[in-house]
């Protein structure tokens, strides 16, 4: 847009040359006084060096952010977990998404939908976070069912199942 009007003021700054086009001498005394390049535009000037950092400045080479607080988490107990993978990728999950067995979802008979769960195995010492997006399992004594890839994360995938400690997350 400033591009055309500064077209539009250049056409009707010739437009008032003498010589030119619409330019007549009985229309002297009424010719539109137009501004010249140099009058339009400020002259270039140069920015003075930066200043020196004062006391409140921050030195980004020995500066630590601040850690962040980490969400307290609610033990569930332990229990065993097992995994579900192939059979059901992409089918509906009890929330409605399709389920991906490559994602960190899992499946609980009671946490609400969205919750997230830190799941440990204690004989290896990894964990993993998901988010319960689906009911089940529906196998008697196991209390959680993880996606394939959060099982292979923790190591469960060999056994198929193994106890694991559950904590929800804030």
């Amino acid at each position: 847009m400033a591009n055309r009007a500064f077209r539009s003021m250049l056409f009707l700054a010739a437009l008032a040359l003498p010589g030119t086009a619409g330019h007549s001498e009985e229309n002297e005394s009424t010719a539109i006084i137009q501004p010249t390049l140099t009058e339009y535009f400020a002259p270039y000037r140069e920015l003075p060096d930066a200043p020196e950092p004062g006391p409140e400045a921050v030195d980004l080479d020995t500066f630590d952010p601040p850690v962040e607080a980490v969400a307290p988490a609610t033990s569930l107990g332990s229990g065993v977990a097992s995994y579900y993978g192939k059979r059901f990728h992409g089918r509906r999950t009890a929330n409605g998404e399709r389920f991906d067995m490559h994602g960190y979802t899992a499946a609980h008979r009671t946490l609400p939908f969205g919750s997230l769960v830190r799941v440990t195995n204690p004989s290896t010492g990894k964990s993993v976070t998901v988010r319960i997006n689906d009911r089940g399992p529906f196998t008697r004594g196991r209390t959680i069912d993880l996606s394939r890839a959060a099982a292979t994360e923790i190591g469960l995938i060999a056994r198929g199942h193994g106890t694991v400690e559950l904590d929800l997350l804030d």
